[in-house]
């Protein structure tokens, strides 16, 4: 297969603030093109898209290319069983909402040390290889949040895991709570392959401040923000597969420029890379990656990932000296139709939702303290 994956997690909405009422048209354009180029990776999952992603899928790629020509991965969610019987549920669900008849890649979904004894309790990686030994699973896996540690020993004790699914960019390479490299390298010791997940960080590699995009242009005149981030994870030894979070017929036609006929990172182009993540890193206030897990069960229903977007860039735009922004008014054009950072009642399980580990609570002290005057 071709490197690049077309993560369903962020695909075009007719209507931006609401994620689930997705652009089924332009959806279908991309899977066109998509296919057309020689990519057949699909990655979706149970919620992604207020929980429209899989049966976007069922849409615009199952029922229009035939089941051999592509392949599927979606994940089991620990937010979302409660029993043994609610774990065939979810998976039957999901078979019947893309019509796919079976996953070619199949995971036990966000695991890291507060929802890993919950797996456990409902045996769910023996569960997983038995889907795999029913034919309903062709590889079964792992998405991953957590420390390096924690990796190793789910390796070693459930050895028959296929391959590891990571959050993996150089603005997380040496990061104390994401480590994608120490995760990286466990992967590697217990010679599983990897999907990488958030390798634009959300967004956040794809738009960078002006210092990082003049170090781009100088290598690579004409070269996307994002081409760079998807090369630096492609360009890992054991990688299997980049997950791309695409949006827009256009930033499809963007990443596909460059993975059609991709080309590894030489090492001076690396060195570079992490030049910039040290750039990027001195101007981000919040480190949000827009999954929006935070945001379902939020009682205030506060726009979490959007207000921390806005923050970030008005931080930015400030420390260009640029004065008013109009990001004010796209902070209250949202707090019109959403609770306002202020309004958080901290309950806290935003933070046990966020796979990045944040204190989201005290973030949006600072969002509010900045934005509701």
């Amino acid at each position: 297969m071709k490197k690049l994956g077309f993560g369903l997690m962020r695909l075009p909405a007719r209507n931006p603030q609401n994620a689930g009422d997705v652009d089924l048209e332009q959806v279908k354009q991309m899977v066109d093109l998509f296919m057309k180029k020689g990519f057949t990776y699909f990655d979706t999952a149970w919620m992604y898209c207020g929980f429209q992603s899989e049966p976007t899928v069922k849409e615009a790629l199952v029922s229009r290319y035939p089941r051999d020509s592509f392949t599927l991965a979606t994940k089991l969610h620990s937010g979302f069983f409660h029993s043994l019987e609610d774990r065939d549920k979810v998976f039957n669900e999901q078979l019947e909402k893309t019509g796919a008849g079976y996953f070619d890649y199949y995971m036990l979904h966000g695991i890291e040390a507060g929802s890993l004894p919950k797996y456990e309790r409902f045996d769910c990686f023996n569960w997983l290889k038995a889907k795999k030994q029913a034919g309903l699973v062709k590889s079964m896996g792992i998405s991953f949040h957590a420390h390096a540690e924690l990796l190793d020993e789910i390796l070693t004790k459930y050895p028959f895991l296929e391959f590891v699914q990571l959050q993996i960019n150089y603005l997380d390479w040496e990061s104390q709570w994401i480590q994608s490299r120490a995760c990286y390298e466990v992967a590697v010791k217990h010679n599983k392959p990897v999907i990488v997940m958030e390798p634009v960080k959300g967004g956040t590699l794809a738009k960078v401040p002006p210092q990082a995009e003049a170090l781009f242009q100088q290598r690579g005149p004409g070269a996307s923000p994002a081409s760079w981030a998807i090369r630096f994870a492609a360009s890992l030894p054991g990688v299997m597969m980049v997950l791309s979070g695409m949006s827009s017929l256009a930033q499809m036609e963007d990443n596909l420029s460059y993975m059609e006929d991709f080309q590894p990172l030489t090492e001076e182009e690396k060195a570079m890379v992490f030049q910039a993540g040290e750039l990027i890193n001195s101007q981000i206030a919040v480190p949000c990656t827009g999954c929006s897990y935070c945001t379902e069960g939020c009682p205030q229903k506060i726009a979490i990932p959007q207000y921390f977007s806005l923050y970030n860039e008005d931080m930015r735009e400030r420390l260009e000296e640029k004065g008013w922004t109009v990001n004010f008014t796209n902070y209250a054009n949202l707090a019109e139709r959403f609770g306002k950072a202020g309004d958080c009642v901290g309950c806290g399980q935003c933070e046990e939702m966020c796979p990045q580990h944040l204190p989201v609570m005290e973030h949006l002290k600072a969002v509010a303290a900045h934005f509701d005057r």
